[in-house]
């Protein structure tokens, strides 16, 4: 903070302390340890220690990483953990997360240290992955093994403690039949233990349960005890992350996690070009050559727009629709002026979300030369690349805003998807954005721009506008009939000697299907499972990205919905009412993206500091960088005067974003209850080291996703 700041924030800082604590004794408040909100992580390589890293990272939750494996690395020590600021004792990191219940050889003064700060500070320690032992509070297992497909569930105490959550059931994951995914120990409590089971499963083959997670008190001393292996990616992790993060933090840290799911429809008012199966491309689009085939479009009737309005009223889950006028104007031109389609989606305006797509669609990067397959750019007679117009680019925005208008749809001016993200860079053709985009974003006041999340995974600036990229779903843009979208799939991943274009067998990232699927059953039994589980996958990983599919996926067989039914029925079945899925529109989704940037540009930096001290929380940043934060429900932020709620409630805590009020420099947070712990002398507990590293499946190391031989294949990124 600078002189001025600091001189200006002099007169309230009094007065915040004052209020930050009222009616304690001075005397209690000074005895009260300062407990920085930090997590020290201990790492040894393996992927449950990664996973919970990766879920820190992801909420935005600081850490220190120390890793065994590294030489020169510190000494964890009684000076690592804790010193003294301003005379108040203080403890570096709020939470311990160890590989297993004890990584470190026989005697060792680490371990020793590490126990003795748990227990003087009340710091919680997760054991990532160990196995079932008496040194973690549990008998010899009465199962070891593999796990995968098993039906975990939450037993009351994680209810009512910290997986409060979720419904009930951890279901694991079993996306291959030839590796192993998963891997874990089933044990009762040993005697005398003081151990809680929070999770728990059947004994497979077997009778009886036995505990996958639960905590063990003992010495002053608290460990949530996890006796299965896991990585990042997998349901079964995802599903219980939150839980480990908000036990470890005992509800009070830096950082935030929600789950998101929002589907945008491109095209809508348009048509969409139709998958020839006997061609193998799309006649009227560029990956048919010119004059090869006849167009057969795709688009929405009066039927299907009705269909859609009452879809979203049942699952309460409104629709973003892309929508591009032009195409009405155009049917209405060759069908003598009537348009039953745009009049019905217009009556039910009011149901959806509406996002400017564009007057008609054009390609509005560089000018394409379609006479080959695939398109190249044209070039000037230079040979610099030929760009469309910023004038042109300029009144596809505005005409199709003023369409939108005129049509009353609720729009946010500032939002805009260009057809086929067109303008973006896009490879190998294009490998820099149309230098003309960003002044036409300017020009009509864009804020935020589409992107696509298969080519342009990061958020980015364009002239005026922020990217908000966008997962595109398996689920074709040139497939109406699932007869057609089973067609194209299996070309696409299917080997040339099963009658594929054998692309597959060439890719690095995608895996031959063994088989074509059945034209009939091909779709519901393994394309709907597929992509409804990769999208599950995105909305359970604290992502607000959204998914676009397309006008067409909602006509004809209207493919669209299994997929979207099958992601929301499996999500309401894990989660419980407090934790509903999140549907941000697109602007919104593009703030939560930028004010992530920030607190990570700042936490990462180092520029962030907070603590807690009693029942206060104290959070300094740099001006501009809102505080992201997850507290118990009640707690008050301190203004100048008086106090406000902070955040909104979500899982059973309360999350969001907070800045300085006026004239303060930091943000000050009052918790509902104060903790019970104080600085206390305590002899350190012996301590034995686990014996070995316990068995990691090669599914654990390489997360095998759903699809053609457990690879999943990549979007379609030809058209959206």
């Amino acid at each position: 903070m600078n002189h001025t700041a600091r001189a200006a924030a002099l007169g309230a800082g009094a007065l915040l302390l004052a209020l930050s604590l009222p009616g304690a004794p001075a005397a209690a408040a000074a005895a009260a340890p300062r407990v920085d909100l930090r997590v020290l992580v201990v790492a040894d390589g393996g992927p449950a220690t990664a996973a919970i890293t990766a879920e820190l990272a992801a909420q935005g939750t600081p850490y220190t990483t120390v890793d065994l494996r590294r030489s020169g690395r510190p000494t964890i020590d009684k000076a690592f953990l804790a010193d003294t600021v301003n005379g108040r004792a203080r403890a570096k990191f709020q939470a311990v997360v160890l590989p297993n219940d004890n990584p470190f050889e026989t005697g060792s003064a680490e371990m020793a240290a590490l126990a003795a700060y748990e227990q003087t500070y009340a710091v919680p320690q997760v054991d990532a992955y160990t196995y079932a032992r008496p040194e973690a509070g549990l008998k010899a297992p009465k199962f070891s093994g593999s796990l995968d497909g098993v039906k975990a569930q939450v037993t009351a105490a994680g209810r009512g403690g910290p997986f409060g959550y979720l419904a009930d059931q951890v279901p694991f994951e079993d996306n291959s039949p030839t590796i192993g995914e998963s891997y874990g120990f089933l044990a009762d409590p040993a005697p005398g233990a003081d151990f809680t089971s929070y999770v728990d499963a059947p004994v497979p083959g077997g009778s009886g349960r036995g505990s996958l997670v639960g905590e063990y008190r003992h010495d002053g001393r608290r460990e949530l005890v996890v006796t299965f292996v896991y990585n990042e990616h997998q349901q079964q992790f995802r599903l219980l992350a939150r839980g480990i993060v908000d036990w470890l933090t005992q509800g009070v840290q830096l950082g935030s996690s929600r789950n998101y799911f929002a589907a945008h429809v491109d095209d809508v008012f348009g048509a969409d070009d139709r998958w020839d199966s006997e061609l193998n491309c799309t006649p009227g689009d560029v990956d048919c050559a010119p004059g090869q085939g006849t167009p057969d479009p795709i688009r929405m009737t009066a039927d299907d727009a009705a269909y859609a309005a009452q879809w979203s009223k049942d699952r309460d889950f409104p629709l973003d629709m892309a929508f591009n006028g032009g195409g009405s104007e155009l049917y209405r031109e060759e069908s003598g002026g009537a348009d039953p389609l745009a009049d019905r989606l217009v009556a039910d305006r009011s149901v959806h979300r509406w996002i400017n797509h564009t007057y008609n669609h054009p390609f509005l990067g560089c000018v394409q030369d379609v006479a080959t397959v695939p398109w190249t750019c044209a070039k000037n007679t230079d040979g610099s690349t030929r760009y469309v117009s910023r004038a042109d680019i300029s009144q596809q925005i505005s005409d199709n805003r003023g369409w939108g208008q005129r049509a009353g749809l609720p729009l946010v001016n500032g939002e805009l998807v260009t057809g086929e993200h067109s303008g973006l860079k896009v490879l190998p053709q294009q490998p820099d954005d149309n230098p003309n985009l960003g002044p036409a974003l300017r020009d009509n006041g864009v804020g935020w721009l589409g992107s696509d999340n298969s080519r342009d995974r990061g958020q980015r600036q364009v002239g005026s506008a922020l990217t908000v990229p966008r997962f595109p779903m398996n689920v074709f843009y040139n497939a109406g009939r699932t007869t057609e979208q089973v067609d194209e799939y299996n070309w696409i991943y299917t080997r040339e000697a099963d009658g594929g274009s054998g692309a597959c067998e060439n890719s690095s990232v995608a895996t031959c299907l063994p088989a074509p699927l059945d034209p009939t059953t091909g779709y519901q039994d393994h394309i709907v499972p597929v992509e409804s589980t990769i999208a599950l996958g995105h909305a359970l990983s604290n992502d607000p990205r959204p998914h676009f599919i397309h006008q067409s996926n909602l006509a004809e067989d209207r493919i669209a919905y299994p997929v979207l039914n099958r992601v929301l029925d499996t999500y309401d079945a894990l989660y419980a009412d407090n934790t509903p899925v999140v549907n941000l529109r697109m602007s919104d989704i593009g703030a939560e993206l930028r004010s992530r940037a920030t607190w990570e540009a700042a936490v990462q930096s180092g520029r962030v500091t907070a603590y807690r001290i009693g029942d206060t929380v104290t959070i300094q940043a740099p001006s501009g960088t809102a505080a992201r934060a997850t507290m118990p429900p009640g707690t008050k932020q301190q203004q100048l005067l008086g106090t406000t709620t902070f955040g909104t409630p979500y899982a059973g805590r309360t999350s969001g974003w907070a800045t300085p009020g006026l004239l303060q420099d930091r943000v000050t947070l009052t918790l509902p209850a104060a903790p019970a712990a104080a600085t206390q002398d305590v002899t350190p507990t012996r301590t034995t080291p686990a014996e070995k590293t316990p068995p990691v499946p090669p599914g654990t190391t390489r997360h095998v996703k759903p699809g053609t031989a457990g690879i999943t294949p990549p979007s379609l990124p030809t058209h959206d």
